[in-house]
This record gives C-alpha cells, structure tokens and sequence, in this order.
C-alpha cells in the first residue's frame, strides 16, 4: 500500500480516493473551482468529511457549480437549498454561495477567468511545500492572507485565509502532499 499524507482516512474509501486523485491536483476549469470554492467556505467551522460526504447533494443544489446559473438564484432558491439534507443547511452559507457565484463572474469579466484570477497568485506555478509531517503544514500563509483580503475585497463571504489556504491546496496550487506521500512527487 501507498504512503499518503497522515490526514487520510484509510478506512473511508471515498476519502482515499479524493486524496489520490482530486486533492492538489492544479485545477484549470472554472466550474470545478467554483465548485472548491463553495465547499471549502461550507466545510467553515466543520469536518472535511462531512462535506465530502455531501458533495453530491452540493452538486445537485447547486446547479453542477455553474457560477452563472447560482449567481441567478434567487431567495426561492436560498430556501429550496436551505430545505434540502443533502448539504449543510446553514443560510449565511447558502447565501454566500449565491453572492460570491456573482463576485466569480466580474472577476472573469476582468480577468477571462476565475482560473487565470487564482493562479497569478502563484504566478501560474504551484507552490511545492515539502513538508515532512503533517504537524509542519500550516493552517494559513503569507499567499492566503493575501487571496482572502482581495475576495473579501471583492464582496465575498467564508473566504477566510485559513479556508483560502484549504482551497489552495484542493486546487492544486500549492503542493501540500507531505513528503513521504505517493502523490507529493508525481504533482512535482
């Protein structure tokens, strides 16, 4: 069996395989980090795993994370979403899905795209950490200060730095995979 990050439930299948294939793999596609970008600010205050274990419910709530089609919802949709035991039913959550999906699109109206917008953080290379155990990883930094300030900048909402850095390292710009993980040299 592989070496991977200590943080990984091997007992949780689902979870191995977000760890092996999806976590800190660089994402490109806008929807798909719309879609990190909504789950990381739901997980605030909670278990990854509780929203991974959602995640379907979040796809299907969320029109498939088209940042178009939630930046139309409306309170209907808030309270539809908000009825609804597939994903974490917290209104200040709901809410700040819908207002950042708007805040995502001026930022591909200025920009082209959310991908081009995130990834000249890093100027268009991930970061590679190298970090040799788990208790070594931090929970924010320098970059995700900077990433917070400028959404919040921007009207969005659960886009702490701490929750920032989590959707760095989902995204695949920063390579928080410790070292003595499988996937830490193959995304190097």
């Amino acid at each position: 069996m592989p070496t991977r990050c200590a943080w990984v439930p091997l007992e949780k299948e689902y979870y191995v395989r977000y760890h092996d294939e999806e976590w800190g793999v660089p994402l490109h596609d806008d929807r798909a980090l719309f879609e990190m970008l909504v789950l990381e600010g739901a997980q605030a205050g909670l278990s990854w795993d509780t929203i991974l274990r959602k995640r379907e419910g979040y796809r299907r709530a969320f029109a498939g994370f088209d940042p178009q089609a939630v930046a139309r919802f409306g309170p209907e949709d808030e309270a539809r979403i908000l009825a609804d035991p597939g994903v974490v039913r917290n209104r200040l959550k709901i809410a700040s899905a819908v207002k950042n999906a708007r805040a995502v699109l001026k930022i591909q109206e200025e920009r082209g795209s959310f991908d081009a917008y995130l990834w000249d953080f890093v100027e268009g290379t991930p970061v590679v950490s190298g970090w040799k155990r788990r208790e070594d990883v931090p929970a924010r930094t320098p970059l995700s200060d900077v990433l917070a300030k400028d959404l919040k900048g921007r009207g969005m909402s659960f886009v702490g730095s701490t929750t920032m850095y989590a959707l760095l390292q989902a995204a695949g710009l920063v390579n928080d995979h410790t070292y003595d993980c499988f996937r830490y040299r193959e995304l190097i």
